[in-house]
């Protein structure tokens, strides 16, 4: 193998993939990243098993090949190298990778790409089309609240579901539930339904460009696997054997106070909770109270405190309907929540102190509407 390439592009590249590097594992080849040439262009790939990443940048190639590199020391490297250049050759007797740029020159001992795991080859020819911009969206606003407690596995997912022309991802960890529906670019033949792991998908919210106006998804049959494509860029994940609790059981299907906020007070409100809530059990107490008619708004007080730390309360300006209400929730989850939430306002969604709450955003556009989030009270204490 010798090759040419930018700096820049393969720093990219390498910045790309090495996040599906695997950490610790009695295979020493998944510590490295595949290097090949591919059809005039060269191919980085990495994997765990669980989660694959493969980036194909520009490059001049003279003569073709392929090695696995030890991923840190390669991306160490070449993002510390000053020239614009790198050229690449491999003596494929030693497996030695030699990289040369400016007055750099390195040799760097790889693994016989024959030992890395096959990356899946697939057919996007009936595969899904959306609009990246709209998918990273959907990502950010549920992916968060998915499960880290690996006790139940299938809680550590999102759940996909496509029908015909909408698609909806649904994430729960047993005390908050996001679900966001958008619309593919056309119909799918098929009704899909998979879980598909969180940080997969976190993955592909980071990798993928603005630029990028659409992504390919597949999922493949019996190979309990997703594939999602970009122009330059394609994601495999292991799906999460089985099955999603019925989210819609948990949605309230009415309420008995409805809160309007302005998004910005509110997560301000919560941030500063925060700070006191922390050190105690995360629990912010919102005091919320209607008006005296139009000249009398209704307000709603946020405060967190800890014995360690002090007290800090809020109150926000808020149009409400309905009795007023005390109730606790996780401020944490609050604020996570109300990241995400791109309207100027929020509805806040309660009916009494042990029920849960729904928020929505509040006059956002076809498809940004379709997002609703189910968080869990807490005990108020004394």
């Amino acid at each position: 193998m010798k090759v040419t390439v930018l700096q820049e592009n393969l720093a990219r590249g390498l910045s790309v993939v090495s996040r599906a590097v695997s950490p610790r594992s009695t295979l020493p080849v998944l510590a490295n990243i595949l290097v090949a040439t591919d059809e005039g262009r060269l191919r980085l790939s990495a994997t765990n098993l669980e989660l694959g990443i493969t980036c194909w940048i520009g490059a001049k190639i003279q003569d073709e090949g392929s090695t696995t590199v030890p991923a840190r020391t390669f991306s160490d490297l070449v993002g510390a190298l000053n020239d614009k250049q790198v050229d690449m050759s491999l003596t494929v007797r030693t497996q030695t990778l030699n990289l040369k740029s400016g007055a750099s020159n390195t040799d760097l001992k790889c693994i016989d790409a024959q030992e890395f795991p096959p990356m899946p080859v697939v057919d996007f020819s009936q595969s899904l089309e959306i609009n990246v911009v709209d998918f990273k969206e959907m990502i950010q606003q549920v992916v968060f609240a998915a499960s880290t407690d690996d006790a139940r596995p299938i809680l550590t997912g999102v759940l996909m579901t496509v029908n015909e022309d909408q698609i909806t991802l649904a994430a729960a960890d047993g005390f908050r539930l996001s679900v966001r529906k958008g619309r593919l670019s056309s119909p799918a033949a098929r009704k899909l339904s998979a879980v598909i792991p969180a940080r997969a998908l976190s993955e592909l919210a980071r990798i993928a460009g603005d630029g990028d106006k659409t992504l390919k998804m597949a999922i493949p049959s019996g190979r309990g696997q997703v594939v999602f494509r970009l122009s330059d860029v394609e994601l495999v994940s292991q799906l999460i054997e089985g099955t999603f609790p019925d989210f819609e059981q948990i949605i309230p299907r009415r309420c008995e106070t409805r809160t309007i906020l302005a998004t910005a007070a509110f997560l301000k409100a919560c941030k500063q909770a925060e700070i006191f809530a922390r050190e105690g059990s995360h629990i912010a107490r919102l005091n919320i109270t209607p008006g005296g008619g139009e000249l009398r708004p209704g307000s709603v007080e946020i405060s967190g405190q800890s014995e360690e730390t002090g007290f800090n309360q809020n109150v926000v300006e808020a149009s409400i309907e309905g009795p007023a209400l005390l109730i606790a929730f996780n401020v944490r989850f609050l604020r996570e929540v109300l990241d995400v939430i791109k309207t100027p306002n929020v509805v806040l969604e309660t009916s009494a102190e042990t029920l849960p709450g729904v928020l929505r955003p509040v006059g956002a556009p076809d498809g940004q509407a379709d997002f609703l989030h189910v968080i869990m009270p807490m005990h108020l204490g004394s």
